[in-house]
């Protein structure tokens, strides 16, 4: 984690606080419990940082940075001074542009900070994970949020989304990718070419992060090219 990332979609991390439950199929082989337990933290607990809570500040270069990539942001265990500390720091530090993904959006409108109100901050964008069917309810939710930019990460993509689409007219977004890691489970790339086929058809932003699977292609587990092409559209 740090000023720098591997993941495609953003420039850096920033975890002001680390640490989850799982609450979802999504959940199974989370990445960042793996990373958590190399480094010998407890993935359980709820920590706020001690060492990176500030660093967005002392960040100059204007950057995209993906909040809580150990964690979820919108953890219903985190501390309300938590959350302002952090509104404020995004505040200050307002050159960034930052990723709040979440799998918890019923927690969402009540986390925001109370200036939301009179408009979302310009440099915030906010999004769900939907790896099945089941949790497209969790669009309803981000529905009902304001935002500059609204998206989806759909990783790992377990099963097809074949009504992503009526969702569109306030999503800005939409990332696939499959699961990785030794006990990756199976994403079919028809899956990933549907979702891609929809976001082209309605003209919304696409990006496929990699297929999935225990080893990397190219730098990304199972490759990253469909088609002949990398998709990589951001907003």
């Amino acid at each position: 984690m740090g000023k720098t990332s591997a993941i495609e979609w953003t420039d850096a991390t920033w975890n002001s606080w680390y640490g989850c439950t799982k609450v979802s199929e999504g959940c199974k082989n989370c990445y960042a419990e793996r990373d958590m337990k190399r480094f010998g933290k407890d993935f359980n607990t709820i920590t706020r940082s001690k060492t990176t809570f500030r660093d967005p500040l002392k960040w100059k270069e204007p950057r995209m940075i993906f909040v809580c990539s150990w964690g979820d942001f919108f953890h219903e265990d985190v501390p309300l001074e938590w959350l302002d500390d952090a509104w404020d720091i995004m505040q200050r530090a307002d050159h960034h542009t930052y990723l709040l993904l979440t799998k918890r959006a019923q927690n969402i409108k009540d986390a925001l900070p109370l200036n939301w109100m009179f408009g979302p901050y310009p440099n915030v964008w906010i999004g769900v994970s939907v790896e099945n069917e089941r949790q497209m309810s969790r669009l309803v939710a981000l529905e009902e949020i304001k935002a500059t930019m609204k998206f989806v990460s759909a990783e790992p993509l377990l099963e097809p989304l074949p009504l992503l689409h009526s969702f569109f007219p306030s999503l800005d977004w939409i990332i696939t990718g499959g699961e990785s890691g030794p006990n990756a489970r199976r994403c079919d790339l028809d899956w990933v070419r549907d979702i891609r086929d929809q976001c082209v058809e309605a003209g919304v932003s696409y990006f496929h992060k990699q297929h999935g699977g225990n080893r990397k292609i190219n730098g990304a587990w199972g490759g990253r090219e469909l088609d002949g092409r990398t998709w990589d559209e951001i907003p």
